[in-house]
């Protein structure tokens, strides 16, 4: 049996959602939790010389353009956050919280789970849509245009992965426009009766009526997408623009970069997910330079296995690397849904860290856990945890740790989340490698730690 420790916690967050302490702890002051305004593209550049980056710089170039160093990076809130990283991935695990919340928490530290929901989901002010990016993501309002090329692809294709009813199609839109946004249950339910994934004609219909744009979902109701007319929701100037697929693609590789800070072609390609849109081989270089140059990016390199590698980076992110000082880290547990951490492969070459999803491989057969997060202090990934909640006992299944010297920031990610979920209390079960077990515990017992 695996041994276990119970050990007190401290109290819950204040009413107001964040201390003094905690303020002070995380940067934060309390009009960095307000709105603030468009995300401004970079100049285009002129210079075509490309500057050499090394590890390090790519990697503190991507944590602060990730919004995790540095106070500056975490005012305007959420709202900010959201155009800072130009999508948050949505799923239905629930774990400590649901993954859209823990994307927001780790980088704001512990703002209330309420607050973060309303910031995604305003009902009197969208400023937010859901739609297919790198996966089915929050994404910012003002990127509506920019997936036209996405939208125009689904009505080309004709169908999902359902069949679609015209018939059904032409009823859902009839009673949305009449009755006003409605979720698939009160559209006459989203289940077809058989398996889980087996859905009624009326989801098929709205979900199809979604992706082509002529449905929208800017809120949701029990965890339940609210479905309304595009006409309705989305702002005139924004519904009436119509980019062609080059300039959505152009836009959204300006926005990969901004959010990675530094990026190679590929990881430009699976952020927004642009496979689809760009032809093979040569031609797909070629195409994603262009569209770089478009963007306004400026071309540097990176180290790779076999030598320099082609990268483009965002002017900003490097004019701030220049200036940059000693500048705070955030110590916090990540979602493995997390934005920074999408692309294993980059993971793997600017952390050197092996992150893998386990949630979907039979449990024997799990190395770290159901749902594993990846634990980032020091601007770098130095172990992992599975957590659960038990009522107000959050436990630790299994805490992995890279080096001995990650005890005590994940002592500290522990108790942060704990409180913000509303633990008083924090389990271990298991502690990879053992003998760090003693020293994880007593971290956890020395509050300074």
């Amino acid at each position: 049996m695996p041994s276990t420790s119970r050990i007190a916690h401290p109290p819950a967050l204040s009413p107001a959602g964040l201390s003094a302490s905690d303020l002070a702890a995380s940067d934060l002051s309390a009009s960095d939790l307000s709105p603030a305004g468009p995300v401004v593209p970079p100049t285009p550049v002129s210079s075509t010389a490309a500057v050499a980056l090394s590890l390090d710089d790519a990697r503190r170039m991507t944590l602060r353009a990730q919004g995790f160093i540095g106070a500056p990076a975490r005012k305007g809130g959420v709202p900010a956050m959201l155009r800072r990283v130009g999508g948050v991935q949505l799923d239905t695990i629930s774990v400590l919280a649901r993954s859209h919340e823990l994307v927001a928490y780790a980088r704001l530290g512990p703002v209330p789970r309420d607050r973060i929901e309303r910031a995604y989901w305003n009902p009197a002010h969208p400023s937010a849509f859901e739609y297919w990016s790198h996966a089915a993501c929050v994404l910012p309002i003002e990127a509506w245009p920019y997936y036209a090329f996405r939208r125009r692809w689904f009505r080309a294709r004709g169908m999902r992965w359902h069949k679609v009813s015209p018939r059904v199609c032409a009823e859902v839109l009839a009673r949305v426009a009449a009755e006003g946004p409605m979720t698939a249950t009160q559209l006459g339910g989203a289940k077809g009766g058989g398996p889980w994934w087996d859905w009624s004609e009326v989801k098929v219909a709205a979900e199809w009526l979604l992706d082509i744009g002529d449905l929208v979902c800017v809120r949701r109701t029990g965890w339940r997408r609210v479905y309304d007319l595009a006409e309705r929701v989305v702002p005139a100037d924004l519904l009436n623009t119509d980019p062609a697929d080059e300039e959505c693609v152009s836009y959204l590789v300006g926005v990969a970069a901004r959010a990675l800070g530094v990026a190679t072609r590929g990881d430009l390609t699976d952020y927004h997910r642009l496979q689809q849109r760009l032809p093979a081989g040569q031609a797909r270089t070629a195409a994603l330079d262009d569209a770089a140059r478009a963007a306004g990016l400026a071309p540097v390199t990176i180290p790779g296995p076999r030598g320099s590698v082609a990268a483009w980076a965002d002017p900003a992110a490097l004019a701030a690397a220049d200036g940059a000082g000693r500048e705070r880290h955030r110590v916090t547990l990540l979602s493995p849904f997390d934005s920074l951490i999408w692309d294993r492969k980059r993971t793997a070459r600017l952390f050197g860290f092996e992150h893998s999803l386990e949630a979907y491989v039979p449990k024997d057969k799990r190395v770290h856990g159901y749902f594993v997060m990846p634990l980032l202090a020091g601007g770098r990934l130095v172990g992992r945890v599975d957590p659960v909640r038990r009522g107000t006992t959050l436990v630790a299944r299994q805490a992995s740790l890279d080096r001995p010297s990650a005890a005590e920031p994940m002592a500290r990610a522990l108790r942060e989340a704990a409180t913000w979920v509303g633990c008083d209390h924090i389990e271990l079960e298991r502690v990879e490698p053992a003998e760090s077990a003693a020293r994880l515990r007593g971290a956890l017992l020395t509050r300074g730690a």
